[in-house]
């Protein structure tokens, strides 16, 4: 005699009046076909749907470097970009605010929002491009003790000379010389930005010394004239936030302490190039320059 099935959707299996209810439940996976149930049959539907559901796992799953605490967190992620996007925004406009009402303080805040849009740009730039190694740490925020530093000490130059030497500062940073320290961040930014887009899987924040499989020598589009785009834009742009900040230390101490750094990184990268790709490269170091001074 067949079986009459729950409808309430419980999932227990009933039985007539005049017989006992069997000691086995419905499972999610119901046969199609009405007829007896049996112990049987019970756990090889309950097989089948375990099966099921370990195949949903394997294909649903994230690593655990995309949960809090992993370098590749969504959450981490989010809020670095939410706390950017609200600084930057925030200081453009107070910049622009104090900047109207002839506020010599519009330059600190200037610098910050600057800061939030190049930093909001790396991460972008690495995820929309070069995704396989897109990071927490593709923001940049954490490049190092001396970088932080050096951006410290600008700002709290900026913040001294506006309120302690309005004068002084005036006489160095005329608005022309403003207008050309925007134009510096604004071409640096451009190049750098364009640079990592166009190497695109090729491009990483730290110096390679092995060649990874599908590695190569990107030739086309700024590097057709620039060997070191990337390195060329984020020189220029640091110098550029000083000279239009009117930050007279810094200005020379970013442009010491740049110089110094990339002029010791490509030497360094410039060997391992060498021996990923040979005479390929020295042909191409050939016809390009860095278009950084003495370099």
């Amino acid at each position: 005699m067949a079986e009459h099935r729950n409808g309430n959707g419980n999932g227990n299996a009933t039985a007539t009046a005049s017989s006992p209810k069997p000691d086995v439940s419905f499972p999610i996976s119901r046969p199609v076909e009405r007829g007896p149930w049996t112990a049987e049959l019970d756990a090889k539907l309950r097989e089948q749907q375990a099966l099921r559901d370990a195949q949903f796992r394997r294909d649903n799953v994230l690593p655990r470097a995309y949960f809090p605490g992993g370098d590749r967190s969504l959450s981490a992620i989010a809020i670095r970009a939410f706390l950017l996007g609200t600084v930057g925004a925030t200081s453009a406009f107070l910049a622009l605010a104090l900047g109207y009402n002839a506020s010599r303080l519009w330059r600190p805040f200037f610098f910050v929002a600057t800061l939030s849009v190049f930093h909001f740009l790396e991460f972008w730039t690495t995820a929309e491009f070069n995704t396989p190694i897109a990071y927490v740490s593709s923001f940049l925020l954490t490049n190092g003790d001396r970088y932080r530093q050096a951006h410290t000490v600008a700002l709290v130059e900026a913040v001294v000379t506006s309120l302690f030497l309005p004068t002084w500062q005036a006489r160095v940073n005329p608005p022309v010389v403003i207008a050309l320290g925007v134009v510096m961040i604004a071409v640096g930014q451009v190049v750098r930005s364009t640079a990592m887009a166009q190497a695109g899987t090729n491009f990483n924040h730290q110096v390679q010394s092995k060649k990874n499989e599908g590695h190569e020598l990107v030739t086309h589009g700024l590097y057709q004239c620039f060997r070191h785009p990337s390195y060329f834009g984020f020189f220029w742009w640091g110098i550029g936030t000083q000279v239009a900040l009117g930050n007279t230390f810094s200005f020379i101490a970013y442009t010491g302490i740049l110089w110094y750094f990339f002029k010791k990184r490509i030497t360094h990268e410039e060997k391992h190039l060498i021996q990923f790709f040979g005479e390929d490269y020295n042909v191409y170091k050939a016809r390009t320059r860095v278009w950084i001074p003495f370099i």
